[in-house]
């Protein structure tokens, strides 16, 4: 159990992709599909490492290896994004247990918001596909802030959507760079195990404050005061 177990958040921020859903290997075969026909070098562990968690507009740069115009931005987000919602569709589920932690966290009055780098099309057909569109209000993009992950821009902009200091949030995310934007965005972090182990999270700058397989570990350990109804010793930050 890590010293999260004495942190009582007054919110918490959810990465989409790999984090509410395990949803990685489609996008891993959309990207196949993609780097195939473009006659570019495969996506690997490495690669990925350096992209997930990425913007679209900064992951095709970094593929092709050259400057991309605006529109070839767009069509090439829309065939792989494109490939993905229709590989994954009726194939996704949430991640196990964040139906359990979402209940839980509505009992203690804590707000939940996710902080996303996906387009808007995929977080719809995600949120659709798992069943959870009604328990997300609060959304924000990466494409609605100036600086993608590892900067803290989207989860600055989440915690305000929501009106909490970033210091009283709890962010989940499964990527090194998306650990690192939560981080730099002043909020607690844990890591979930779905795309990368626990050794490489927190090998990353800043590291995770802690890493779980999913949410039912999570609430087990360090989550398990939310298991309680009530708890009057949560307080902001600590």
């Amino acid at each position: 159990m890590s010293t999260l177990a004495s942190f009582r958040p007054l919110a918490v921020i959810f990465d989409v992709d790999g984090t509410i859903v395990d949803n990685m290997a489609w996008h891993a075969r959309a990207f196949d599909a993609f780097t195939a026909r473009h006659g570019l070098p495969p996506m690997t562990l490495e690669t990925r490492r350096k992209t997930d968690g990425k913007r679209n507009r900064e992951i095709f740069p970094m593929l092709f290896d050259r400057d991309l115009t605006e529109p070839e931005i767009r069509a090439y987000e829309e065939e792989k994004e494109g490939a993905y919602r229709e590989l994954s569709r009726s194939g996704l589920e949430p991640m196990s247990g964040l139906v359990e932690l979402l209940d839980r966290l509505g009992r203690h009055g804590i707000a939940v918001a996710l902080a996303t780098s996906a387009p808007a099309a995929n977080v719809t057909h995600t949120l659709e596909e798992i069943g959870l569109t009604e328990r997300f209000g609060v959304i924000a993009r990466g494409d609605q802030v100036r600086h993608g992950k590892p900067a803290p821009d989207v989860f600055l902009h989440a915690a305000s959507l929501i009106g909490v200091d970033p210091a009283a949030c709890l962010a989940f995310e499964d990527a090194p760079l998306g650990v690192a934007s939560a981080r730099n965005a002043g909020m607690r972090c844990v890591a979930i195990t779905s795309t990368f182990s626990a050794d490489a999270l927190l090998a990353g700058t800043p590291a995770p404050d802690a890493t779980y397989p999913d949410f039912n570990a999570f609430l087990a350990e360090d989550g398990s005061w939310l298991m309680r109804r009530d708890d009057p010793e949560r307080e902001s930050g600590r």
